[in-house]
């Protein structure tokens, strides 16, 4: 029974005091009333109960990890051989595994679940901006990367199913009005979504069309075999282009997606979202090493930088080949959503950091990036300088810097010195990421020197 206090009156006189004790409420109820008035005071746009499943969230992840990237790595076979590349695609898979893993630890410590507020915990508001900054780039370069496929497969595809040998200027087959209207119609509504958990569905959809790629892809082995007499599989090579190992590393990036995934997971902890990281990050690996596997037996030395033109090479007209480029254009599209969400809250932690959820700066944040991002993309000159650029600079601060030196600021001393093993890790995890931005960005400058770049021949 509650305990009411006693009003204790000094006077009935005007101008007299009424002296009042509060309320004394049990102590279980107390707190529990003034937790939830805290919580109600502290809520920002990025906390809310998690309402998605653990097979949406595999989902989602997986359709984060896969992307237009998965069309760059037979290139990359190609200039590596078949063992050297399941080695190195090995090494990254892993790597992105451990930096997930170093990622929830900073977080499960401090509580937060945002790149962009683990930056500010680590390093203050230079922290913040620097992870915000990450990952709006290189998430711009991902969307980028999809919707250049769009641009450029989409109008062969119609092309392609209306029987048109020589287009004579018909807007249809304009990609530049094509990604507009694609932007639009389909993107910008799943954008406009407040929560991430509510595109598992299309991103299981997604999945489904690049398995189906997958399938293809190995019958396209046993029909079309690109001089197979004349050219040997090399089994491993050490010709590296500037541009491969930048695009093994951009087909693994995942980690924007992460947290917010995190955070929308229902029942969250750390050892079931590392769980969801391990499963996708094992799917996307084995479809991977398959894609590039069949790409490559497919064209040994012949083929492209983009899978999709290589094939068009050999019968545009082909049934198969026609459903392989529209389930790949299906997927890419789902999954620029996917991609923007983490560059909105990056927008939104590092300009209004304490405001609540407001759809019209939800609505206007989103047209705003598309229409940025169409504008680039429309006068982006190549996918492959796309991936090797953004590659070769963000991506290693997300997956090996950021991570690392989050984890050795943020992990109390107490709990873990200097000096100990995780930390001597994930310093050296630090070092390999500030090697592998220099290796990539001099291959790349080496590259353009030489005049033997790529990067300036389009589709």
């Amino acid at each position: 029974m509650l305990a009411f206090a006693e009003f204790k009156v000094a006077s009935f006189q005007l101008g007299s005091e009424i002296p009042f004790q509060p309320l004394e409420w049990p102590g279980e109820l107390h707190q529990e009333f003034l937790s939830g008035a805290e919580d109600k005071k502290t809520t920002r746009f990025t906390d809310f109960e998690g309402k998605t499943s653990f097979g949406m969230s595999v989902f989602n992840l997986g359709n984060a990890i896969m992307g237009s990237g998965i069309l760059g790595l037979a290139y990359a076979m190609a200039n590596t051989g078949v063992v050297l590349f399941l080695l190195l695609l090995t090494v990254v898979a892993v790597l992105s595994s451990y930096s997930i893993h170093l990622l929830l630890k900073s977080s499960g410590i401090v509580g937060i679940r945002a790149y962009e507020q683990l930056g500010y915990r680590a390093f203050g508001t230079p922290g913040k901006m620097a992870a915000g900054i990450a990952i709006t780039l290189q998430n711009i370069g991902a969307m980028s990367s999809y919707l250049y496929i769009v641009k450029y497969e989409f109008p062969l595809v119609i092309q392609a199913f209306l029987k048109v040998d020589v287009p004579a200027g018909e807007w249809y087959l304009n990609g530049n009005y094509l990604v507009i209207i694609v932007s639009v119609a389909v993107i910008l509504p799943l954008a406009l979504m407040k929560q991430l958990g509510y595109l598992g569905y299309t991103s299981g959809f997604s999945l489904s069309c690049m398995v189906f790629f997958l399938v293809s892809v190995s019958l396209l082995v046993m029909n079309y075999t690109y001089c197979m007499c004349s050219v040997h599989v090399t089994c491993c090579r050490l010709f590296l282009t500037a541009y491969t190992i930048p695009i093994l590393a951009f087909a693994f990036v995942c980690h924007p997606e992460v947290l917010p995934i995190y955070t929308e997971l229902r029942n969250p902890t750390k050892k079931k979202m590392q769980h969801v990281s391990n499963i996708s990050i094992a799917v996307m690996y084995v479809m991977y090493f398959l894609a590039a596997l069949f790409g490559y037996l497919t064209f040994y030395d012949e083929v492209e930088a983009e899978l999709l033109h290589t094939y068009s090479r050999i019968d545009p007209y082909d049934t198969l080949i026609l459903c392989v480029r529209v389930a790949v254009l299906t997927a890419v599209t789902l999954t620029v959503p996917i991609v923007l969400f983490p560059v909105r809250r990056a927008i939104q932690q590092m300009m209004f950091p304490n405001k609540t959820f407001y759809w019209p700066r939800h609505i206007a944040i989103a047209i705003t990036l598309l229409t940025f991002i169409n504008l680039l993309v429309i006068f982006a000159p190549n996918i492959l300088g796309i991936f090797g650029i953004i590659g070769a600079t963000s991506a290693p601060c997300l997956i090996f810097i950021f991570p690392a030196v989050f984890y050795i600021r943020i992990v109390p001393k107490e709990e873990e010195p200097l000096r100990s093993v995780p930390k001597i890790l994930a310093a050296c995890f630090a070092g390999i990421g500030f090697l592998f931005m220099i290796m990539s960005l001099s291959f790349i400058i080496i590259d353009w020197t030489s005049g033997s770049s790529k990067a300036s021949t389009g589709h």
